[in-house]
């Protein structure tokens, strides 16, 4: 009897461990009939089986067709049977997706984040107007928040405006208008408030927790 075990190292390799061993045995089972007949009803009852042991497919749009997919990549592509769905190609599947490129742009006030960036682009694209404007200002408005973030002391309109001027290559210019930016206090108040309410919130939370363990507890 002990002869007759079996261990995993011994074991073919599973292609797709979630469905486990046995059903990968039937379909190296259907692979050995004869008949395309009678391969066609194994398989079927495959994916049948296959669906049952994955419910959340059912959600998932075309979940037949995935089942059918893996079928034959199971199968090692070596499943002769007729598909409802065009067969998927095992060079397809081998295929390296191409590399993602990341960004490899080093800005100069790294404090600002490419977001700003990004914002200072879409400006240079809009037309003048009171729009492109009010665009302007809520970004220099951002851009000295970000600043106050990094350097906690207080900072000139003008920097922001030099910054967004070069930023922009030169394109966008608020160093002549006549608008301030928000104080400096406004900026960070509302950041404060929101870290001060979430705070608070965690304190209700816990003395809540408190009073819940407190009433609890056995009284002896």
């Amino acid at each position: 009897m002990i002869d007759n075990l079996e261990y995993n190292t011994e074991r073919e390799h599973l292609i797709i461990p979630e469905y486990g061993r046995h059903l990968q045995k039937m379909i190296n089972h259907a692979k050995t009939r004869e008949t395309k007949e009678e391969r066609e009803k194994l398989a079927k009852a495959i994916i049948s089986v296959m669906g049952n042991l994955q419910p959340h497919f059912r959600d998932v749009p075309d979940f037949q067709h995935k089942l059918w997919d893996q079928l034959f990549i199971m199968a090692n592509f070596e499943l002769d049977v007729d598909s409802p769905y065009p067969k998927p190609s095992k060079e397809l599947l081998a295929e390296r997706p191409a590399p993602l490129k990341y960004p490899q742009n080093h800005p100069k006030y790294r404090f600002y984040g490419n977001n700003i960036k990004t914002m200072i682009d879409v400006a240079n694209t809009w037309e003048e107007g009171e729009l492109k404007e009010a665009l302007l200002y809520t970004i220099a408005n951002h851009m000295k928040k970000c600043f106050l973030n990094w350097n906690k002391d207080t900072v000139e309109d003008e920097v922001i405006f030099n910054h967004l001027f070069e930023l922009s290559n030169g394109q966008l210019d608020l160093r002549n208008g006549e608008e301030e930016l928000s104080d400096a206090s406004n900026l960070m108040r509302s950041k404060g408030k929101h870290s001060h309410s979430k705070s608070n919130s965690n304190k209700k939370n816990s003395n809540s927790n408190k009073r819940k363990y407190s009433n609890n507890r056995k009284r002896y």
